[in-house]
């Protein structure tokens, strides 16, 4: 199915729309490629879902990278005055969710990413970026 951004969620700061919810997911996408997270993959998740429109899953070789993945994405958000409703595990625990509004982002420790599957729990939803 193509992505139609016509249904596209805008994510907003004060009532100001400042991205797209895709373009968003584009943007924290480059950003874990940039801290050399691998098996980058963008779900989107809009006719699947009612809680976001994109699932960003990426995998960061050790507790260290994946703090920093984090931190960079945390980082993007604020320079973009993008919305963080919060923030789940930690990098030891070779999981973190990142909740960026309508942009989800997981990233996982290698054997958490393969414990987990999301894309297999997902298969419903087209991958719209697809980099390793």
């Amino acid at each position: 199915m193509p992505c139609d951004k016509s249904h596209d969620r805008s994510v907003k700061e004060k009532g100001v729309s400042r991205l797209e919810s895709s373009e968003l997911a584009r943007i924290i996408a480059e950003v874990a490629l940039d801290k050399k997270a691998t098996d980058v993959v963008t779900l989107d998740i809009r006719e699947l879902s009612v809680f976001a429109d994109y699932f960003v899953v990426c995998t960061g070789a050790n507790a260290r990278q994946i703090q920093a993945i984090a931190d960079a994405i945390k980082e993007k958000l604020d320079e973009f005055n993008a919305p963080s409703r919060g923030f789940e595990g930690n990098a030891t625990s070779g999981w973190m969710l990142l909740d960026c509004g309508d942009v989800i982002v997981h990233i996982f420790g290698p054997m958490e990413r393969e414990f987990y599957s999301l894309e297999r729990l997902w298969s419903g939803a087209p991958a719209v970026v697809y980099m390793q």
